[in-house]
């Protein structure tokens, strides 16, 4: 893809939001991360870069998760940083919960009549938790399919059954779709971004 990347725009508080959840080392890591990691990897970098191309970019936010001491995710350790450095322009917000916008100032970066791209890591949890707060806010959610991800669960109070990790990425998408966000697909994706 030949696309000039635009370096400095002014932030776009009223359209679009490209939101980047957790896209850190330890999610996507070659042995330990999500079992799609090298598909998700791949068209959240393709939806980056598209984003980034555009006259009028999206304004695009990487949220990061800071887990606890001893967590693959905790603070300044491989597995906390972000896989796609943020250019200058782009707001980085350090979270603690599932929900983004909860005790942090995603809120106030994002205007509640912004359209909200999502994107990242866990389907089942933060993914579904920001998803359903932006729309109690009264965004309009997209959520791209193949662009988002999960671990495998083992069910204990199930005799210790697994369910799939694609599984709980469609049981996800289900469940968001009854609740009012948009689903698109990787096809979708040249035309996200485009002035409409």
């Amino acid at each position: 893809m030949s696309c000039h990347i635009v370096q400095h725009h002014p932030p776009c508080f009223t359209c679009r939001v490209l939101l980047l959840i957790d896209v850190q080392a330890g999610m996507l890591h070659e042995r330990s991360g999500v079992p799609s990691r090298q598909s998700v990897r791949s068209n959240i970098e393709r939806i980056l870069h598209c984003a980034r191309s555009e006259k009028h970019p999206p304004l695009i936010i990487h949220v990061r998760n800071s887990g606890e001491v001893s967590d693959p995710d905790e603070p300044n350790t491989p597995g906390w940083h972000l896989v796609f450095p943020p250019l200058p322009h782009e707001p980085v917000i350090d979270k603690r919960k599932n929900n983004a916008f909860d005790g942090t100032n995603l809120g106030e970066l994002i205007h509640p009549t912004a359209e909200v791209i999502v994107v990242g890591m866990q389907s089942e949890y933060c993914i579904r938790a920001t998803c359903s707060a932006a729309l109690a806010r009264g965004n309009e959610v997209i959520l791209i399919r193949g662009a988002h991800a999960t671990f495998d669960r083992v069910e204990i109070w199930n005799g210790g059954a697994v369910t799939k990790a694609h599984v709980l990425e469609r049981q996800v998408e289900a469940e968001l779709d009854d609740a009012g966000v948009s689903l698109l697909d990787m096809e979708e994706v040249p035309q996200l971004f485009k002035d409409r």
